[in-house]
């Protein structure tokens, strides 16, 4: 038996299909992952990379930001305002936004707008295999 997963952003759908296994990150209590009989859950998305391990193939992954996830009946839907595949991450960009927002922090001592900034950067360039380091 298998998931049927789809991920949806307002733009379009990113991902659809027969899934082992979908693991993502949410707010009310870290990483938590779903396989074929899961009781219904509904819960809110963290900053985070959203996993999903294919039936057949690699697995597929998306930074996610904020949203919602929900399971029933084996079928997970994934709900973003913003998800972005790998290949859609703009590595300078996000390096740049990471490094404007650890400024940020640090001036005005964990403003929670920034610190958020810095965890959409850092789960972005972490997608992407980038480093927070380098330039």
């Amino acid at each position: 038996m298998t998931l049927q997963v789809q991920v949806v952003s307002p733009e379009r759908v990113l991902w659809s299909g027969e899934a082992e296994m979908v693991t993502t990150r949410v707010v009310e209590g870290g990483d938590i992952s779903f396989l074929t009989g899961h009781v219904p859950y509904l819960g809110a998305l963290d900053i985070g990379v959203l996993t999903i391990r294919p039936e057949q193939g690699d697995d597929v992954a998306f930074a996610v930001h904020g949203g919602f996830v929900e399971v029933s009946n084996d079928n997970v839907s994934i709900i973003s305002d913003v998800a972005e595949s790998p290949e859609a991450i703009d590595v300078a960009r996000a390096r740049h936004a990471y490094e404007r927002a650890s400024a940020l922090e640090k001036e005005e001592a964990g403003v929670l707008d920034a610190t958020l900034a810095r965890r959409r950067a850092e789960v972005r360039l972490a997608l992407a295999g980038a480093d927070t380091t380098a330039h």
